[in-house]
């Protein structure tokens, strides 16, 4: 990955969060629309409203969410069949589990979950985890 793909993810992730008020499984989405060029629906982005932690109560992360709903959309662009999609998000639940070490919201979140928690408190996270998919992304064929 370049430093300008890195810098570009960084400014997006900043920019879904705080101008737009997305939460993490449409910022994945958004992120992986912009870098790869694939089109998501707006009705996408909709029904990830609730996906944050299981709309915040410390369940699966949204970054794992937003991220297994791109590679359908994507492997589908790709001619995969649904096997081979599982597979695929398969493969990834793997990869996001072995680098990060969970796939819970609530042992992701820095510092747990608080009512006192400052917005947008998985940014730099965020970053690190598009990273991570755009990568695995870029490497299928």
């Amino acid at each position: 990955m370049t430093m300008g793909t890195q810098e570009r993810i960084l400014e997006m992730v900043h920019h879904c969060y705080w101008d737009n008020n997305a939460n993490c499984a449409q910022t994945t989405l958004h992120c992986l629309e912009q870098l790869t060029g694939l089109s998501v629906h707006p009705s996408l982005y909709q029904a990830t409203v609730g996906c944050h932690g299981a709309a915040g109560h410390g369940g699966q992360c949204g970054l794992i969410e937003g991220a297994t709903l791109f590679l359908g959309l994507y492997c589908a662009a790709m001619g995969k069949s649904a096997e081979e999609t599982e597979e695929i998000c398969a493969r990834y639940a793997l990869v996001f589990n072995r680098s990060f070490g969970s796939m819970a919201c609530s042992d992701l979140r820095p510092g747990g979950f608080r009512a006192d928690d400052p917005p947008h408190l998985c940014e730099r996270f965020t970053v690190r985890a598009v990273t991570c998919l755009h990568d695995f992304v870029s490497r299928l064929r």
